[in-house]
């Protein structure tokens, strides 16, 4: 009860006039700049970091809370409406909401997304009240191989799910798992696929591969069609969710933060993992299989509440152990440095006014997203209203900003269109983008935990099954793979007895 406690004496702090106007301001900044492709909340909180200097610690952080999350459902909407994710975590949303907008029904796939947003990060916020300090223990116990794990979870989830066959997602993973290894080797620092390059020596940023993936490959994929199909509007459709799409979407809105808050406070990713996996099992769970790949809500729905609840669950391991776990925590961090505080076990003991009054604000700033984004969501739809030839020829020039806004190198704008000309191949050919920009995010990640888990066990491979957590996982993994065989077997036992009666 003390944490509620405390909680209460957040909001008196949260609510002042002077407080909800940085919240506001917040949460407007985010979704602007959300919906810029390439120009995602990390960057957002980066650039506006300078601005807040002359602001006390407890105004600066509840503005950046607020652009987080608005950041968060700006990227969604661009993911919705264009198949551009503004961030990397928005990535998911286009699966199912950009079929869904070319159908007629971008208002709807918004208006899940923000009731999804709403709900997870509402449920993702009690749970940061409710469970912080064992959250933060168990992270502390997780090791190098329950993070291989996770990760390994991921890669064959997403492969074994998306697509037209398994095989084609391997060869997406592939992709992007390539494109991870450019750059220098955490451990030796030896140079790999960088051809001699120094630009190539930082690695390729995963906002260009989105970028180049998603918006200059589905660019190109329009222009090499546009003389073939016709260019009219597509129309938007009624803003509000019917009864229909409640019924469909109430579910996975309370299932994702129970997904999203735990991998959240887990340094495993971030928001990516549990987004996919929120989509793989509503894809499990759905009534409507047909309509999955063609406009499934189910499919926007769940992995936005559980990128919501995510966000919630980063604050959990910055706060209580000073672990940032997302490139936005990360920069949050470098500002609470900055302001002479160090977030930590004693953080709650010594600045519980700006901590209580930032997780009260976090309600406070869902709020204010999702009434000030539920009335715009038929606004938002009508970019689908612009003509393709200007609306993509502005995707583009978004999408080269942004790819050069990450490094200021013109290299960068280079590697974004080669980037694209392969994401237009990955079209051509029939192979999903999502696998591949998990490998890329992903990817580096596991390498290096691949190798602290052998590390520790001396080169002994049972040191990657050495713990129960990481057993269980490559259990469900097994799962997952037998999965289709065993699906096939069920049948044909059935039929038998089908016959005898």
């Amino acid at each position: 009860m003390d944490a509620f406690n405390s909680l209460i004496d957040g909001f008196g702090t949260a609510l002042t006039p002077l407080n909800l106007l940085w919240a506001a301001v917040g949460v407007l900044l985010g979704t602007a700049i959300g919906v810029l492709p390439g120009i995602g909340p990390a960057m957002a909180v980066a650039l506006l970091l300078p601005v807040t200097y002359g602001l006390d610690p407890t105004g600066a952080f509840i503005m950046f809370a607020g652009i987080y999350y608005g950041a968060m459902f700006g990227g969604s909407t661009t993911s919705i409406l264009l198949n551009t994710p503004g961030e990397s975590a928005a990535v998911v949303a286009a699966m199912e909401g950009n079929p869904m907008a070319k159908a007629g029904r971008g208002s709807q796939a918004l208006a899940a997304a923000a009731i999804g947003h709403f709900a997870g990060g509402m449920i993702g916020t009690l749970l940061l009240v409710a469970l912080a300090p064992t959250v933060a223990s168990l992270a502390v116990d997780i090791g190098a191989p329950d993070y291989l794990a996770i990760m390994v979870l991921a890669f064959i989830a997403v492969t074994s799910v998306l697509g037209s066959s398994r095989v084609r997602g391997l060869a997406s993973l592939l992709i992007g798992l390539t494109i991870g290894l450019v750059g220098l080797d955490q451990m030796t620092g030896q140079q790999r696929l960088t051809f001699g390059s120094l630009q190539l020596a930082d690695g390729v940023d995963v906002v260009i591969v989105a970028v180049g993936l998603f918006a200059i490959g589905e660019a190109l994929w329009v222009a090499a069609h546009l003389r073939r199909t016709s260019a009219e509007a597509i129309p938007v459709g009624r803003p509000w969710l019917g009864r229909e799409d409640l019924k469909r979407t109430w579910k996975p809105w309370l299932r994702g933060p129970f997904i999203g808050f735990p991998f959240g406070a887990i340094p495993a990713g971030g928001a990516e993992i549990p987004t996919f996996l929120s989509y793989v099992g509503e894809k499990r769970l759905s009534k409507h299989k047909e309509e999955w790949g063609k406009g499934a809500i189910e499919g926007v729905a769940g992995p936005e509440s559980a990128a919501s609840a995510s966000a919630a669950g980063t604050l959990v391991s910055m706060l209580t152990l000073g672990l940032p776990t997302t490139a936005v925590a990360a920069v949050m961090l470098a500002a609470f440095q900055q302001y002479g505080i160090q977030p930590g076990p004693l953080l709650f003991e010594r600045e519980p006014e700006l901590v209580w009054g930032l997780i009260a604000s976090l309600f406070v700033g869902m709020v204010l997203l999702l009434a000030l984004n539920l009335p715009l969501a038929p606004v938002w739809a009508k970019l689908l209203r612009i003509p393709r030839p200007y609306l993509y020829a502005g995707i583009l020039f978004f999408a080269a900003v942004g790819a050069y806004a990450v490094g200021g190198e013109s290299v960068d704008l280079v590697i974004l269109l080669v980037i694209g000309l392969i994401g237009f191949g990955m079209r051509r050919y029939g192979l999903p983008v999502l696998p591949a920009v998990i490998g890329v995010i992903l990817g580096p990640a596991a390498e290096q935990q691949l190798r602290r888990a052998l590390q520790i066990s001396d080169g002994s491979v049972s040191g990657l099954v050495n713990t129960p957590f990481s057993v269980t996982v490559y259990a469900l993994i097994l799962l997952i793979l037998a999965w289709p065989l065993l699906r096939k077997l069920l049948p044909a036992r059935s039929r038998p007895s089908v016959r005898q009666d």
